[in-house]
């Protein structure tokens, strides 16, 4: 049986206003849906839209900037319509996040414990002595020892490590339908980064939970995602089933992010890389946004932006070198 969907995107765009006629398109025409249970990655270079996506989401775009079109349900309740107060009952209760950077996430002159004892009672009606036995069990959860001192304790006597999974108690203290995991292990060692990752998967699993994985490394996403959407130039241009774009890939630049990985069966002292920059939000080309620095690029390419436009069954694409017959017309040599 198909799992539900819990968080759906609609045609989302979401705009910088910056004078002097100058609007940058951070967002322009995201559509996805994830479903309980599932991981969904959404993957880019930085500048693409992936963070922008995850605030629009959460209604935590401020001025100059503004969500323009579209509309985002969590459980068939639309949030664009919802009114400030109205999200904050939402946030945390049912869609939570993890930012980047939980030293800067987490409040410095507040304790652990209080700042999870805080969470639980802004949402649940329990007493304070309530709510710190449930943090106690939070902590515990996410794989702290010394879970009754770390109540005790500021964020900046933790490491790293330790102030990613108080964020992850934090952001489960309510049990979200929806977890948006920004880059949820930036700045963290290698074995930290895959406990971290571990930590969300099971934790994924337990709860049933869904997850919206906000990452550019596709090491990660070959481990942890069900699905993944590729981000480029405030839009998607791939999206499948994990194995499928990794080992089918329909558009140049996810076969670009590919190539630029290190691979163990071959000696190479250069990472191959993609040309050229990320274009600015307020100055994409007039056709493909991928064209300038696209190797396959067409005089066609730069005429008109393609629509993403499905290639196989859950297999879509933004390229209209891809779309004829569904195959590859690119070397991958």
């Amino acid at each position: 049986m198909a799992q539900k969907e819990v968080l759906r995107v609609e045609d989302l765009k979401t705009h910088f206003f910056l004078g002097e006629n100058k609007v940058a398109k951070a967002v322009d025409g995201v559509s996805f849906s994830v479903h309980e249970g599932e991981t969904v990655a959404l993957v880019g270079e930085s500048g693409s839209g992936k963070s922008m996506t995850a605030l629009s989401i959460m209604q935590l775009i401020n001025k100059p900037g503004r969500i323009v079109n579209g509309n985002i349900f969590v459980e068939g309740n639309s949030l664009v319509d919802m009114s400030e107060k109205e999200m904050v009952k939402v946030r945390g209760n049912d869609v939570a996040m993890i930012f980047q950077e939980p030293m800067t996430a987490l409040n410095p002159v507040f304790t652990i414990g209080n700042q999870l004892v805080e969470m639980i009672r802004k949402h649940k009606k329990v007493s304070k002595k309530t709510a710190s036995k449930r943090a106690i069990e939070l902590l515990d959860i996410v794989g702290i020892s010394r879970s009754k001192a770390i109540m005790q304790e500021y964020p900046h006597q933790l490491s790293g490590g330790m102030r990613q999974r108080v964020m992850i108690a934090i952001a489960i203290s309510c049990d979200p339908k929806v977890l948006i995991a920004d880059e949820p292990t930036t700045a963290l060692d290698v074995t930290i980064q895959l406990q971290i990752l571990d930590l969300l998967d099971t934790l994924k699993k337990k709860l049933n939970m869904a997850i919206l994985l906000i990452t550019h490394d596709l090491g990660v996403v070959s481990e942890y995602a069900d699905r993944v959407m590729v981000m480029y130039g405030g839009q998607i241009i791939e999206t499948s089933e994990t194995k499928e774009v990794l080992f089918d890939t329909r558009h140049p630049y996810t076969e670009g992010l590919l190539n630029s990985l290190p691979r163990m069966d071959q000696k190479s002292d250069r990472l191959e890389a993609i040309s050229g920059t990320t274009p600015p939000a307020f100055a994409f080309p007039q056709g493909c946004r991928f064209a300038p620095r696209c190797p396959y690029a067409t005089e066609e390419c730069t005429v008109e932006n393609p629509p993403l436009v499905e290639v196989e069954e859950g297999h879509a694409t933004r390229c209209i070198l891809h779309m004829e017959g569904g195959k590859l017309h690119v070397s991958k040599d």
